[in-house]
């Protein structure tokens, strides 16, 4: 007996077998998928495992360099202190040593000079300090590099007294001289463009106290000689301004002499150093 197949037997197993094929698409594109998924998965965690490698290095770069900035704080501290103590025994230091740590050097002066020596090399000293083992020489200025007021200030009493013209001009060097010592007696630190300076009060009260005979109405004019000696003396790198001052109720105007910042001193080149701030002078 012989069978046909009907067109709607055909059509059915045309439709199971284009099925089939597209299920076999899908699964296959699944799988493809899927193993895409896993490569990119590894992949992820490969880079999760180097960030977490990367982050232990900079936590242990982070350690070592903050252990790192602790010891050399340290180390800075420890020789900005060593050279303070060095240059308050009057020690002359390299300037290219000293120079990184000027700011924060602990002077009782509160300030260095910059000078050269007759081996050509450049210093830091406590103003006016004669290096106890003498090396390098001495600063290289002769004596007609000095400004007069600094040549009579360094003369002893009996040749000052020989080589002062007047009184006036004795006791400018002697005043000088005070500006050269570590401890001043009558020069203050200022700031806001002025070094030191000095008020005629003062300076004539510390005449009544160094002058025999020299009574008060005296020591004011004296002090107004000196002053104007002073001057003279250090070819104007000083000058005098007027304080507005207050006592017992009465206002006044006071000279004040003023060592501005930018003046050159010969041999006193000077420089800050980490003080505690002055009382502003500049103010009228």
């Amino acid at each position: 007996m012989n069978t046909t197949e009907s067109p709607s037997d055909s059509t059915a197993f045309d439709r199971s077998t284009s099925d089939t094929q597209t299920l076999e698409t899908v699964c296959d594109r699944l799988d493809q998928l899927t193993e895409r998924v896993d490569k990119l998965e590894a992949t992820v965690e490969r880079k999760n495992e180097r960030i977490e490698d990367l982050e232990g290095t900079v936590e242990r770069q982070d350690a070592l360099l903050e252990a790192l900035r602790r010891k050399a704080g340290g180390t800075r501290e420890m020789l900005t202190e060593l050279q303070s103590r060095e240059l308050e025994k009057n020690a002359h230091l390299r300037w290219d040593h000293v120079e990184p740590n000027v700011e924060t050097l602990e002077v009782d002066t509160d300030r260095v000079e910059k000078f050269t020596k007759d081996d050509g090399e450049t210093y830091a000293r406590i103003p006016g300090g004669e290096d106890p083992l003498n090396r390098g020489g001495e600063p290289a200025l002769t004596t007609g590099d000095l400004l007069p007021i600094q040549q009579l200030a360094r003369m002893d009493d009996d040749m000052l007294h020989s080589a002062a013209s007047s009184k006036p001009v004795r006791l400018a060097a002697e005043v000088w001289r005070d500006h050269e010592q570590e401890q001043s007696m009558l020069w203050k630190q200022g700031c806001n463009g002025v070094r030191e300076y000095v008020d005629a009060g003062e300076l004539a009260q510390w005449l009544r106290h160094n002058e025999p005979g020299v009574n008060k109405e005296y020591s004011q004019k004296l002090a107004g000689r000196t002053i104007d000696a002073l001057l003279d003396l250090t070819k104007d790198r000083l000058y005098v301004k007027r304080k507005n001052r207050r006592k017992d109720g009465l206002s006044y105007k006071e000279r004040r002499v003023v060592l501005p910042e930018e003046s050159e001193i010969p041999g006193e080149t000077t420089f800050e150093t980490n003080s505690p701030e002055t009382a502003d002078v500049g103010s009228e």
